[in-house]
């Protein structure tokens, strides 16, 4: 018993199994019938009977026969075939021998595929033929419309395309031959052969044809428009010498005659069809006529600024000449009080060196103006470059002259500021004075020697003559910078002096009760006695905060509150 539940378990694994593997190749047997049912369904014959409503002849002939001995072949051999091994390999399924079955099913797929490749070729084949037929009938048709036109427009405006009528004719003609091709080919049934001549003439067309529509508006550029451009230009040029213009540097007049020259050219291209080079060079020769007009009309703008500036420019001259000698007379008379450093001292005399430059240039500009042999554009120019000169010139006068005035005001204003340090110092002597202080501290009294000094330089340097103010600011920078550190410090001093005091008396209450508190203070007095505020204030302070933390910020509220009443 022990050995039959086992077998049974084992033979129904294998029962399921193969029921899978039968049931996996009957499916293969169905994709394959649709498959096989597919190819007999394709409408090869409907589009074979389309095609025998073409010409019959030559190329439609050869390939229809093909065609029908193809599909004859498959549906007479191939399909039959298959239709054997597909009972074969079912029976071979039923008989669960898979092996041969799955061997029978590979063949057939070879057989499927093989079939359905040549079916396809077939209706792709016949597609591309019986299209081409359709095409070719409609893209013909357009062409010869578009000859019938060109040749149309040809006959009926000869004139607007002057000696590239023959040209253009032989060209038209040229087409003919593959039109009676075309038909000859159709009437056979080489409709493939057609369509090439119809992608041939197609691409000729596509070239030709613009040319008929180009040609008439560039000979007429080339005939009309530009050589009345150039006669237009010439007679500018000539009204313009003739009224006092040079206008050599332009080389205008051995251009234009080039430019007539290479019309000739451009025309006989024109004969030969060459027209998209011709239209390239007909439209630079045009910007080349606008680039003249352009520079005729900056030569009238050019004299007529010339015109309108040139006296103007003559007065700037004088006036800046006579503003700079006045200024370098000023500025003579100001260094005999006043030391001036010796690149500025030297500005008046290079600009009124620079000025005789540009007196020299502006009559050479007036010479050449007169002798009328300069192009105005290039007198314009230069004019505007010496009255940018003369501007940049004065404005320097301006500020040098400015800079003079200034100086007896600097002067003015640096003995203020030194009478205000001396003040300043005055009253930080008398506040450390009249404070109620053992006395002043040793560093005290020599920053205090410091300001001193730098303050008597400085009142020294005022008294030299001429007058160096450059040195005279750097004196007074450091001595004010000196003085309001030493009144700054001093009343620092004061303030730790008053705070110190304070903090002692308050701390006499806790003497008796805090034997430390007390050796502390009296540690604090013998500092103070001795002029060591900064110890005094540190000892004395230590010695509060041990026994009352916070005291020190109180007793300071209440000696800032003092001083402020003071």
């Amino acid at each position: 018993m022990k050995y039959i539940i086992p077998a049974v378990i084992i033979l129904l694994v294998i029962a399921v199994f193969a029921f899978i593997i039968r049931r996996k190749h009957n499916t293969e047997i169905e994709r394959l019938e649709h498959e096989k049912h597919q190819i007999q369904n394709k409408p090869i014959l409907e589009e074979m009977t389309k095609v025998k409503q073409l010409n019959m002849n030559g190329q439609t002939e050869e390939m229809f026969e093909r065609w029908r001995n193809t599909w004859t072949e498959v549906m007479d051999i191939h399909m039959p075939k298959i239709d054997v091994l597909l009972f074969d390999a079912e029976e071979k399924i039923d008989k669960f021998i898979f092996p041969k079955a799955t061997k029978i099913e590979k063949e057939i797929q070879t057989l499927i595929s093989s079939c359905d490749e040549k079916m396809s070729e077939i209706l792709k084949e016949l597609e591309e033929l019986i299209g081409s037929e359709e095409k070719n009938r409609i893209e013909m048709e357009q062409l010869k419309e578009q000859h019938r036109a060109a040749r149309k427009t040809l006959l009926a405006h000869q004139y607007s395309f002057g000696e590239a009528v023959p040209a253009l004719e032989a060209e038209l003609e040229s087409f003919i031959p593959d039109f009676e091709e075309f038909d000859k080919l159709t009437e056979t049934g080489n409709y493939l052969s057609a369509r090439e001549i119809v992608i041939a003439l197609q691409d000729k067309g596509n070239k030709f044809f613009p040319k008929l529509h180009d040609i008439p508006s560039i000979l007429s550029e080339i005939q009309n428009k530009i050589p009345a451009t150039i006669h237009e230009l010439r007679n500018g040029q000539k009204e313009m010498e003739e009224s006092s213009y040079y206008l050599q540097h332009l080389e205008m007049t051995n251009k234009l005659t080039e430019i007539e020259a290479e019309l000739i050219e451009l025309k006989a291209a024109i004969v030969d069809l060459q027209v998209e080079k011709t239209i390239v060079r007909v439209e630079e020769i045009k910007d080349e006529m606008e680039t003249f007009y352009d520079l005729l009309e900056k030569e009238v703008h050019a004299k007529k600024y010339v015109d309108q500036h040139k006296e103007h420019t003559a007065s700037r001259l004088k006036e800046v000449t006579t503003v700079t000698r006045a200024v370098s007379e000023e500025a003579a008379y100001v260094q005999q009080s006043y030391r001036l450093p010796e690149k500025e001292a030297e500005i008046p005399q290079s600009c009124l060196k620079e000025l005789e430059v540009l007196a020299k240039k502006f009559d050479l500009l007036s010479g050449r103006v007169e002798e009328e042999q300069s192009a105005y554009s290039s007198l314009q120019e230069e004019l505007n470059e010496i009255a940018e000169d003369l501007d940049r010139l004065y404005e320097e006068q301006d500020r040098f002259a400015n800079r003079l005035k200034n100086l007896r005001i600097d002067e003015n204003k640096a003995r203020e500021k030194l009478d205000e340090l001396k003040h300043i110092l005055h009253d930080t002597d008398r506040m450390m004075q009249k404070a109620n202080i053992p006395g002043i501290p040793e560093d005290m009294d020599v920053r205090l020697e410091e300001a001193e000094e730098h303050i008597y330089v400085a009142m020294q340097s005022l008294q030299e003559v001429p007058l160096n103010m450059t040195l005279v600011d750097n004196y007074l920078e450091k001595a004010e910078a000196c003085m309001e550190e030493v009144h700054k410090r001093a009343k620092e001093m004061l303030e730790n002096v008053l705070l110190t005091e304070k903090i002692i008396q308050y701390g006499n209450r806790y003497r008796t009760s805090h034997p430390s508190v007390n050796a502390r203070l009296l540690e604090a007095e013998e500092a103070f006695r001795q002029l060591r505020y900064a110890k005094a204030l540190e000892d004395a302070a230590t010695a509060v905060e041990e026994v009352e933390p916070g005291a020190l910020k109180k007793i300071e509220v209440l000696v800032k509150e003092e001083a402020w009443r003071t």
